[in-house]
């Protein structure tokens, strides 16, 4: 086999699709990228049983045929040439695949390429067409709450479904729990799925690639991406997601709103002194114009922080989980955080901190109105913010 194609373009597709190529004790062709070639095509394949993708790029050939070579070295090699947006040519002879730029030249040895396993098309089932971008913000704003144990599969995943024209994103390790909402109209039939959380980095890092709209397929097990030349195809999750939504509370004492930046650094500051268990003791007195952050450690010392924040409702003086909380905050939410609690009382068996992005919402209006957005809050008292 002897082809000729563009290096960048070489250079792009097998940095995109190396990643999903892991290595494999069993089966070492897993940790290969096929390199297929028809009637001036080439694609390039990769797959680790749980995430496989095809992308599919123009080459100039005389003949067609197949090969695999190892990810981890074609990547390293093509990664570390730059400014070459020259003609690159492949040969393979004798089970080496040689590799010609205008500045350098390598050989890598192949890897039989009959046990590479074929990458699953969804062809009859669901389909709709989403901008890859909403899909993408979806799945980020998510996908951190997902457990990394795969004890309960359910929970290690991300459950998708739509309601009332919203195509819903929602996660939780029973710890924490994240959903957002995408306005879109294009998936008004789609079924209730489970994506896998070890496969969303993948998706993500890919759909990022896939430019505006993408192409979603679903069958029972399988859900697909196509846009462009690439196709990227991931298992789903056959279980049942827990009814979240009744947990939520419907009702609250008291809320505090407040800039993300500050409450992120407040945190960053209680790391410091935080104990062995990772909790921080919450003060919350609105009358007193007071959202304190309070943690100690025997051995380190302790520490008290305040945050400028508009408080309404009741006082409340709670234990948290400062790393859940911190984690939280840094992931889901941008520009500004609202905290609310639930009229139940705070404990660390079964209380619930409830954060909401209010950053498009006639709340968060109101608030960067009433005050500096860098500076203190001194002349917020107890706003009327309903």
């Amino acid at each position: 086999m002897k082809i000729e194609l563009n290096f960048q373009k070489l250079k792009e597709t097998v940095l995109l699709i190396d990643k999903i190529a892991n290595k494999h004790l069993t089966l070492p062709v897993l940790s290969c990228i096929l390199i297929e070639v028809k009637k001036n095509t080439a694609t390039f394949k990769a797959t680790n049983l749980d995430v496989g993708i095809e992308v599919s790029v123009p080459v100039k050939s005389n003949e067609d045929g197949v090969l695999a070579v190892p990810a981890g070295v074609l990547s390293s090699f093509v990664s570390q040439i730059i400014n070459d947006n020259q003609v690159t040519k492949l040969e393979t002879v004798s089970n080496n695949l040689y590799i010609t730029t205008s500045k350098s030249k390598g050989t890598i040895k192949t890897v039989p390429p009959e046990d590479f396993p074929s990458i699953p098309q969804v062809i009859d089932g669901q389909n709709f067409t989403l901008a890859s971008e909403l899909f993408v913000k979806g799945l980020k704003s998510v996908w951190y709450s997902s457990s990394v144990s795969s004890v309960k599969p359910e929970l290690s995943s991300v459950y998708i479904y739509n309601s009332e024209n919203n195509l819903v994103f929602a996660a939780t390790d029973s710890f924490r729990l994240a959903e957002r909402k995408i306005k879109t109209t294009a998936a008004t039939h789609l079924s209730d799925i489970l994506i896998p959380f070890k496969n969303i980095p993948d998706i993500i890092r890919v759909l990022e690639n896939m430019g505006e709209n993408t192409e979603i397929q679903l069958s029972k097990n399988l859900i697909s991406f196509k846009a462009r030349d690439i196709y990227l195809v991931s298992r789903l999750i056959d279980g049942v997601f827990p009814d979240y939504r009744q947990i939520i509370p419907k009702n609250y004492s008291t809320e505090a709103v407040l800039l993300k930046q500050d409450l992120i650094n407040a945190l960053k500051i209680s790391n410091i002194f935080s104990d062995k268990f990772n909790q921080i003791h919450l003060v919350i007195d609105p009358k007193a114009k007071i959202f304190e952050i309070q943690t100690k450690n025997n051995d380190v010392g302790e520490n008290n922080t305040s945050v400028d924040a508009a408080l309404t409702g009741e006082v409340q003086n709670s234990f948290t989980k400062e790393v859940v909380l911190r984690t939280t905050i840094k992931e889901a939410i941008k520009k500004h955080v609202g905290i609310d609690i639930p009229i139940e009382n705070i404990s660390p068996k079964n209380g619930i901190v409830t954060l909401k992005n209010i950053s498009q919402s006639a709340r968060s209006a109101i608030f960067i109105k009433k005050q500096k957005i860098l500076g203190e809050l001194k002349e917020v008292g107890i706003l009327d913010l309903r």
